[in-house]
């Protein structure tokens, strides 16, 4: 996942590319696709339902609480740019990647 997956940190938080799978049978982080992170999410596209299961499960899985998520781009698309606060790239990476 280093090489594949582009980690921007910007101002003492790190923005990553998601691509998102909503109607998942549950959400799981399914690795890296074309340099994205990918996420497959359990819930609908619908009224906000994915993004907010989107946050949802990065928070759980980064172990960060919600409000450090933010979207910041593709808020209705399935490649979205998420940020996260007061995370370093070095951090993100050993949550995220496999032991």
């Amino acid at each position: 996942m280093r090489a594949a997956l582009d980690i921007t940190e910007v101002g003492g938080a790190v923005r990553i590319a998601v691509r998102v799978s909503p109607r998942a049978s549950q959400s799981t982080i399914e690795g890296v696709h074309g340099g994205a992170l990918k996420v497959r999410i359990a819930a609908p596209p619908v009224d906000g339902a994915a993004n907010d299961e989107l946050v949802r499960t990065l928070a759980k899985v980064l172990r960060v609480p919600r409000s450090s998520i933010r979207i910041v781009s593709g808020e209705r698309a399935r490649s979205k740019v998420v940020e996260i606060a007061g995370m370093t790239a070095q951090i993100f990476r050993g949550r995220v990647e496999p032991e």
